[in-house]
């Protein structure tokens, strides 16, 4: 088995674990009824449509 050398520095260490530590915004596509912006194949919480159909009544219209 591999043993280093030397230890590893702090530096490097938060170097590499800082780049599986990065924020993604998340992906969000534009619901073909209302406009609104939404998760992809989610039901649009506005107006209740899923892919051209009412899927459910939104709390504001009911």
């Amino acid at each position: 088995m591999a043993v280093p050398k030397f230890k590893t520095s702090k530096a490097r260490t938060r170097r590499r674990q800082s780049i599986n530590m990065k924020l993604v915004a998340p992906t969000l596509v534009e619901c073909s009824t209302c406009g609104n912006r939404v998760l992809p194949h989610r039901v649009c919480p506005k107006c209740g449509f899923y892919r051209g159909k009412q899927v459910i009544v939104p709390e504001s219209k009911a």
